[in-house]
């Protein structure tokens, strides 16, 4: 995708949305779900890390209570769950059967759907130390006591 139509997309409508919830609801919590490798710097090479760093950075300085960004790397679908995209669905089927194994060799970068909703909703109510969590950190505000 050229970037000014995923800047359109990414960018754009994210802060078209962050910036009328601001306006009527500035107590809330803003919660946007990102990727592992943004680029917050917004001067990296990769043109999509560019754009999420970005859109980041903009967010966290609409004046939300709290503006959180996630940054999970691989996220596993819990049972039941199926994409609408052909080849995801295929690529899902494949690793699946692999997801112990990639978890155990790589656990900072992977997560589960059910875990990103968890952490989400905790998060939301709860808070967490820092602005960006990474799939570790997702895993662990997804188990947070209350």
């Amino acid at each position: 995708m050229a970037e000014d139509a995923y800047r359109r997309i990414t960018y754009d409508f994210t802060l078209a949305a962050a910036r009328s919830l601001v306006k009527v609801c500035p107590g809330m919590t803003f919660i946007y779900v990102s990727g592992t490798g943004t680029d917050s710097t917004e001067r990296g090479r990769v043109m999509w890390a560019r754009v999420k760093g970005a859109t980041e950075n903009a967010l966290q300085a609409l004046g939300f209570r709290a503006t959180y960004s996630f940054r999970p790397g691989y996220i596993q679908p819990m049972p039941g769950i199926k994409s609408r995209t052909g080849w995801y669905r295929a690529m899902y089927a494949v690793i699946a059967p692999l997801y112990p194994i990639v978890k155990a060799l790589a656990p900072r970068y992977v997560t589960t759907t059910e875990a990103m909703g968890r952490a989400m909703i905790n998060v939301a109510m709860k808070g967490w130390p820092n602005p960006v969590l990474e799939s570790s950190d997702i895993n662990a505000a997804a188990i947070m006591q209350f």
